[in-house]
Protein backbone atom coordinates (compact mmCIF):
# COMPACT_ATOMS: atom_id res chain seq x y z
CA UNK A 1 0.00 0.00 0.00
CA UNK A 2 1.38 3.39 -0.97
CA UNK A 3 2.67 5.61 1.82
CA UNK A 4 0.69 8.53 0.43
CA UNK A 5 -2.51 6.50 0.71
CA UNK A 6 -1.67 5.55 4.29
CA UNK A 7 -0.95 9.19 5.13
CA UNK A 8 -4.32 10.18 3.66
CA UNK A 9 -6.16 7.54 5.69
CA UNK A 10 -4.37 8.60 8.85
CA UNK A 11 -5.29 12.24 8.27
CA UNK A 12 -8.93 11.34 7.62
CA UNK A 13 -9.26 9.12 10.69
CA UNK A 14 -7.48 11.56 12.99
CA UNK A 15 -9.80 14.41 11.88
CA UNK A 16 -12.93 12.25 12.24
CA UNK A 17 -15.51 13.56 14.70
CA UNK A 18 -16.32 10.46 16.70
CA UNK A 19 -19.22 12.03 18.62
CA UNK A 20 -20.86 13.18 15.39
CA UNK A 21 -20.50 9.73 13.85
CA UNK A 22 -22.06 8.11 16.91
CA UNK A 23 -24.94 10.61 16.99
CA UNK A 24 -25.72 9.92 13.31
CA UNK A 25 -25.58 6.14 13.67
CA UNK A 26 -28.80 4.13 13.86
CA UNK A 27 -26.99 1.59 16.05
CA UNK A 28 -24.21 3.34 18.04
CA UNK A 29 -22.87 0.05 19.37
CA UNK A 30 -22.34 -1.36 15.87
CA UNK A 31 -20.86 1.94 14.74
CA UNK A 32 -18.35 1.93 17.61
CA UNK A 33 -17.41 -1.69 16.96
CA UNK A 34 -16.84 -0.91 13.27
CA UNK A 35 -14.79 2.20 14.09
CA UNK A 36 -12.63 0.24 16.53
CA UNK A 37 -11.97 -2.36 13.81
CA UNK A 38 -11.21 0.34 11.22
CA UNK A 39 -8.82 2.20 13.48
CA UNK A 40 -7.11 -1.01 14.62
CA UNK A 41 -6.58 -2.16 11.03
CA UNK A 42 -5.43 1.29 9.90
CA UNK A 43 -2.98 1.52 12.80
CA UNK A 44 -1.50 -1.84 11.81
CA UNK A 45 -1.18 -0.66 8.17
CA UNK A 46 0.31 2.65 9.29
CA UNK A 47 2.86 0.96 11.55
CA UNK A 48 3.93 -1.27 8.66
CA UNK A 49 4.21 1.68 6.26
CA UNK A 50 6.07 3.80 8.81
CA UNK A 51 8.50 0.96 9.54
CA UNK A 52 9.20 0.61 5.81
CA UNK A 53 9.62 4.38 5.42
CA UNK A 54 11.97 4.55 8.38
CA UNK A 55 13.96 1.64 6.96
CA UNK A 56 14.33 3.44 3.61
CA UNK A 57 15.30 6.64 5.41
CA UNK A 58 18.00 4.88 7.37
CA UNK A 59 19.39 3.43 4.12
CA UNK A 60 19.50 6.92 2.60
CA UNK A 61 21.18 8.28 5.70
CA UNK A 62 23.73 5.49 5.56
CA UNK A 63 24.43 6.16 1.87
CA UNK A 64 24.75 9.86 2.61
CA UNK A 65 27.17 9.18 5.44
CA UNK A 66 29.21 6.91 3.18
CA UNK A 67 29.33 9.63 0.51
CA UNK A 68 30.46 12.21 3.07
CA UNK A 69 33.06 9.85 4.44
CA UNK A 70 34.28 8.93 0.94
CA UNK A 71 34.55 12.61 0.02
CA UNK A 72 36.67 13.21 3.13
CA UNK A 73 38.91 10.24 2.32
CA UNK A 74 39.45 11.40 -1.28
CA UNK A 75 40.23 14.86 0.07
CA UNK A 76 42.89 13.39 2.33
CA UNK A 77 44.32 11.41 -0.60
CA UNK A 78 44.42 14.55 -2.75
CA UNK A 79 46.20 16.41 0.02
CA UNK A 80 48.74 13.63 0.48
CA UNK A 81 49.41 13.41 -3.26
CA UNK A 82 49.80 17.20 -3.51
CA UNK A 83 52.29 17.29 -0.62
CA UNK A 84 54.25 14.45 -2.15
CA UNK A 85 54.34 16.33 -5.47
CA UNK A 86 55.62 19.46 -3.70
CA UNK A 87 58.28 17.41 -1.94
CA UNK A 88 59.50 15.80 -5.17
CA UNK A 89 59.46 19.11 -7.00
CA UNK A 90 61.54 20.62 -4.23
CA UNK A 91 64.04 17.82 -4.80
CA UNK A 92 64.14 18.65 -8.49
CA UNK A 93 62.18 15.54 -9.50
CA UNK A 94 59.70 17.33 -11.70
CA UNK A 95 58.47 14.26 -13.58
CA UNK A 96 57.41 12.38 -10.45
CA UNK A 97 56.03 15.57 -8.98
CA UNK A 98 53.76 15.98 -11.96
CA UNK A 99 52.54 12.39 -11.55
CA UNK A 100 51.57 13.02 -7.93
CA UNK A 101 49.89 16.27 -8.86
CA UNK A 102 47.83 14.33 -11.42
CA UNK A 103 46.92 11.82 -8.72
CA UNK A 104 45.87 14.71 -6.52
CA UNK A 105 43.62 16.02 -9.29
CA UNK A 106 42.03 12.58 -9.74
CA UNK A 107 41.44 12.38 -5.99
CA UNK A 108 39.90 15.83 -6.00
CA UNK A 109 37.58 14.82 -8.86
CA UNK A 110 36.44 11.79 -6.86
CA UNK A 111 35.97 13.99 -3.84
CA UNK A 112 33.78 16.37 -5.82
CA UNK A 113 31.74 13.42 -7.16
CA UNK A 114 31.13 12.05 -3.67
CA UNK A 115 30.22 15.51 -2.38
CA UNK A 116 27.74 15.94 -5.24
CA UNK A 117 26.11 12.61 -4.43
CA UNK A 118 25.90 13.52 -0.77
CA UNK A 119 24.47 16.93 -1.66
CA UNK A 120 21.89 15.40 -4.05
CA UNK A 121 20.59 12.91 -1.50
CA UNK A 122 20.24 15.46 1.32
CA UNK A 123 16.83 16.90 0.19
CA UNK A 124 15.42 13.38 -0.13
CA UNK A 125 16.54 12.62 3.40
CA UNK A 126 14.94 15.82 4.66
CA UNK A 127 11.69 15.02 2.86
CA UNK A 128 11.60 11.45 4.13
CA UNK A 129 12.37 12.63 7.66
CA UNK A 130 9.41 15.03 7.49
CA UNK A 131 7.14 12.27 6.18
CA UNK A 132 8.21 9.92 8.96
CA UNK A 133 7.59 12.61 11.60
CA UNK A 134 4.10 13.28 10.20
CA UNK A 135 3.31 9.58 10.02
CA UNK A 136 4.45 9.13 13.62
CA UNK A 137 2.32 12.07 14.77
CA UNK A 138 -0.66 10.73 12.82
CA UNK A 139 -0.12 7.26 14.25
CA UNK A 140 -0.06 8.65 17.79
CA UNK A 141 -3.25 10.59 17.00
CA UNK A 142 -4.93 7.44 15.73
CA UNK A 143 -3.91 5.53 18.83
CA UNK A 144 -5.40 8.27 21.00
CA UNK A 145 -8.61 8.16 18.95
CA UNK A 146 -8.68 4.37 19.31
CA UNK A 147 -8.45 4.69 23.09
CA UNK A 148 -11.23 7.28 22.93
CA UNK A 149 -13.34 4.88 20.88
CA UNK A 150 -12.75 2.03 23.32
CA UNK A 151 -13.67 4.33 26.20
CA UNK A 152 -16.84 5.41 24.40
CA UNK A 153 -17.73 1.81 23.70
CA UNK A 154 -17.20 0.83 27.35
CA UNK A 155 -19.30 3.80 28.45
CA UNK A 156 -22.07 2.85 26.03
CA UNK A 157 -22.04 -0.79 27.13
CA UNK A 158 -22.18 0.30 30.77
CA UNK A 159 -25.12 2.61 30.07
CA UNK A 160 -26.90 -0.16 28.18
CA UNK A 161 -26.46 -2.53 31.12
CA UNK A 162 -27.76 0.10 33.55
CA UNK A 163 -30.77 0.74 31.31
CA UNK A 164 -31.44 -3.00 31.06
CA UNK A 165 -31.22 -3.35 34.85
CA UNK A 166 -33.57 -0.41 35.34
CA UNK A 167 -36.05 -1.97 32.92
CA UNK A 168 -35.94 -5.25 34.84
CA UNK A 169 -36.50 -3.42 38.13
CA UNK A 170 -39.43 -1.51 36.61
CA UNK A 171 -40.98 -4.73 35.32
CA UNK A 172 -40.51 -6.36 38.73
CA UNK A 173 -42.20 -3.43 40.47
CA UNK A 174 -45.11 -3.60 38.01
CA UNK A 175 -45.52 -7.31 38.72
CA UNK A 176 -46.16 -6.62 42.44
CA UNK A 177 -48.28 -3.51 41.98
CA UNK A 178 -51.82 -4.52 43.09
CA UNK A 179 -53.23 -1.35 41.54
CA UNK A 180 -51.93 -2.31 38.14
CA UNK A 181 -54.58 -4.44 36.38
CA UNK A 182 -51.94 -5.83 34.06
CA UNK A 183 -49.71 -7.07 36.90
CA UNK A 184 -49.58 -10.65 38.16
CA UNK A 185 -51.17 -9.81 41.53
CA UNK A 186 -53.78 -7.68 39.80
CA UNK A 187 -54.79 -10.60 37.58
CA UNK A 188 -54.83 -12.96 40.59
CA UNK A 189 -57.00 -10.54 42.58
CA UNK A 190 -59.42 -10.32 39.68
CA UNK A 191 -59.61 -14.11 39.55
CA UNK A 192 -60.35 -14.27 43.32
CA UNK A 193 -63.07 -11.64 42.95
CA UNK A 194 -64.73 -13.67 40.21
CA UNK A 195 -64.59 -16.79 42.39
CA UNK A 196 -66.13 -14.87 45.30
CA UNK A 197 -68.90 -13.56 43.05
CA UNK A 198 -69.56 -17.10 41.81
CA UNK A 199 -69.82 -18.40 45.39
CA UNK A 200 -72.21 -15.60 46.29
CA UNK A 201 -74.34 -16.42 43.27
CA UNK A 202 -74.51 -20.07 44.27
CA UNK A 203 -75.50 -19.08 47.80
CA UNK A 204 -78.32 -16.87 46.51
CA UNK A 205 -79.46 -19.61 44.19
CA UNK A 206 -79.51 -22.11 47.03
CA UNK A 207 -81.51 -19.71 49.23
CA UNK A 208 -84.03 -19.18 46.43
CA UNK A 209 -84.45 -22.94 46.08
CA UNK A 210 -85.24 -23.33 49.83
CA UNK A 211 -87.91 -20.62 49.64
CA UNK A 212 -89.50 -22.49 46.77
CA UNK A 213 -89.52 -25.72 48.81
CA UNK A 214 -91.23 -24.06 51.77
CA UNK A 215 -93.82 -22.53 49.44
CA UNK A 216 -94.51 -25.98 48.04
CA UNK A 217 -95.04 -27.34 51.59
CA UNK A 218 -97.63 -24.65 52.30
CA UNK A 219 -99.45 -25.58 49.08
CA UNK A 220 -99.46 -29.24 50.18
CA UNK A 221 -101.04 -28.25 53.53
CA UNK A 222 -103.88 -26.46 51.82
CA UNK A 223 -104.60 -29.45 49.53
CA UNK A 224 -104.68 -31.78 52.53
CA UNK A 225 -107.35 -29.67 54.25
CA UNK A 226 -109.41 -29.65 51.06
CA UNK A 227 -109.27 -33.45 50.90
CA UNK A 228 -110.33 -33.72 54.54
CA UNK A 229 -113.35 -31.53 54.00
CA UNK A 230 -114.34 -33.46 50.92
CA UNK A 231 -114.19 -36.70 52.88
CA UNK A 232 -116.36 -35.18 55.63
CA UNK A 233 -118.96 -34.15 53.06
CA UNK A 234 -119.13 -37.63 51.69
CA UNK A 235 -119.46 -39.17 55.15
CA UNK A 236 -121.96 -36.86 56.84
CA UNK A 237 -123.73 -35.36 53.95
CA UNK A 238 -123.30 -31.90 55.37
CA UNK A 239 -120.82 -29.20 54.79
CA UNK A 240 -118.02 -29.32 57.40
CA UNK A 241 -117.96 -26.36 59.72
CA UNK A 242 -115.24 -23.92 59.28
CA UNK A 243 -112.69 -23.72 62.00
CA UNK A 244 -113.82 -21.54 64.90
CA UNK A 245 -112.58 -18.03 64.81
CA UNK A 246 -109.87 -17.06 67.16
CA UNK A 247 -111.04 -15.78 70.52
CA UNK A 248 -109.37 -12.55 69.80
CA UNK A 249 -111.41 -12.05 66.62
CA UNK A 250 -114.28 -9.64 67.16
Amino acid sequence: MAKQSIFGRISTLVRANINALIDQAEDPQKMLDQLVRDYTNSIADAESAIAETIGNLRLLERDHQEDVQAAAEWGNKALAASRKADELRAQGNTADADKFDNLAKIALQRQISEENEARAIAPTIATQTEVVDKLKDGLNGMKQKLEQLKSKRSELLSRAKVAEAQTKVHDAVRSIDVLDPTSELGRFEDKVRRQEALAQGKQELAASSLDAQFTALEDVGELTEVEARLAALKAGGSTPQALPASPDTV
